[in-house]
């Protein structure tokens, strides 16, 4: 995921906002106005690239134009299933859509334009548009400036310092002791305890081999197939579609590759702190997090009998190994432990229970990311523990 760059600007000329508004031509890297920010074809340019926004983190878009099509085809994907609530699945996508176009994890413009204007600025700006807009448009960009009116994202690249300091990836000088062994960050803990502690890197590359040997074609489009298993896994299902593409799995291994690394060498040990930030936090979410995901996602949606499944078993990627806790990998034990691993960093250490207790409990905790969620922990949990964990601090203190 990029690291947004905050940019200062000029504003538009008149000009160039009315050949936007009628021409559709791409919005470059100064002020977004509102009346452009929701205007559907609009393209918000920066340092020449298209600002795109996503659903499920991996399915982009550069104008919410484009978006309305997808839904279409989404709504229209499994026609005839009568299970299927196809209103509600548009109105979802909908907003969700909105939401990842304006919290952009690249530019703050749009979220600046929206929060900067009032609720009837945006009823009367979508009210003048002259392009078609589907049903809820208005009521989802007011719910998301009333959203995020009252909250704060807490993440790695956040231009607020206590929404980066509460992001999982902020280093930690000092290191965090977690379960008999010191950490750079909770980002490390996290993915590291992914890992066996008896796995070791030859495991991983033998995984990786036979992986690429596989056609994943006719697996994921059984995955792709059900909407009671697509639609509350579609974040997971796209991830693994883009993990198992076999430029991705070759990515893993130059990885693994380039850290000077043994077959020997334990997987879980080399997160540790060993030597003080041989693994950056992105390095641990991309690298040791991804390719943990992969594994255990695999397992999960693969069918018994599969021989990958046993494979993976095998290395004990059938579920999370934690001292004498075996937890499943989608479960409510595994995902407790994130807020057992927050209990120390903002309970115990005294300089980040300062930081989160020192935010207003009207303020709301929230952690977006392109619209992308998280098997493991999804974020409605994730952000729960978040806002807990800031009373219990606030009792503390």
């Amino acid at each position: 995921m990029r690291t947004p760059q905050r940019l200062g600007g000029l504003a538009l000329p008149f000009c160039l906002v009315l050949a936007v508004l009628l021409n559709c031509v791409p919005l470059h890297a100064e002020e977004v106005s509102l009346r452009a920010l929701v205007t559907p074809s609009t393209v918000i340019l920066k340092d020449g690239q298209p600002v795109t926004f996503a659903l499920h983190a991996f399915i982009e878009f550069k104008s919410l134009s484009e978006l309305f099509p997808y839904i279409d085809s989404q709504t229209q994907r499994w026609k005839g299933n009568s299970a299927l609530d196809t209103a509600h699945l548009r109105a979802e996508l909908l907003r969700r859509g909105i939401e990842s176009r304006v919290i952009s994890m690249i530019d703050e413009r749009p979220l600046q334009a929206l929060l900067t204007h009032t609720a009837d600025e945006v009823r009367q700006a979508i009210a003048q548009l002259k392009q078609p807009v589907p049903p809820g448009y208005t009521e989802d960009f007011l719910a998301v400036q009333e959203k995020w009116k009252h909250s704060l994202n807490c993440w790695s690249a956040s231009p607020s310092i206590p929404g980066r300091v509460l992001s999982n990836w902020y280093p930690i000088e000092e290191g965090i002791p977690l379960y008999g062994a010191t950490y750079d960050s909770t980002e490390h803990f996290w993915q590291a305890v992914k890992y066996h502690p008896d796995t070791t890197l030859a495991d991983l590359e033998n995984l990786l081999t036979f992986l690429g040997k596989k056609d994943w074609t006719p697996w994921l489009a059984r995955l792709d197939a059900d909407p009671k298993l697509y639609l509350p896994n579609a974040y997971a299902i796209e991830f693994l579609r883009h993990s198992l593409a076999a430029d991705h799995l070759r990515w893993f291994r130059s990885e693994l590759a380039a850290h000077d690394l043994h077959p020997s060498d334990n997987a879980r040990r080399v997160q540790q702190r060993n030597q003080p930030f041989r693994f950056t936090a992105r390095q641990e979410k991309d690298l040791w997090g991804d390719l943990a995901d992969v594994f255990h996602l695999v397992y999960v949606f693969s069918l018994p009998g599969d021989p990958i499944r046993d494979a993976l078993a095998q290395r004990h990627f059938d579920g999370i190994y934690l001292e004498q806790r075996k937890m499943g990998y989608i479960s409510e034990e595994f995902r407790s432990l994130m807020l057992e691993i927050w209990h120390v960093k903002y309970l115990q250490m005294p300089r980040f229970r300062e930081i989160i207790s020192g935010i207003p409990m009207e303020t709301r905790l929230e952690h977006f990311l392109n619209d992308g969620d998280s098997p493991d922990i999804p974020i409605p949990v994730y952000v729960g523990f978040l806002n807990e964990i800031r009373r219990l601090a606030k009792a503390d203190r």
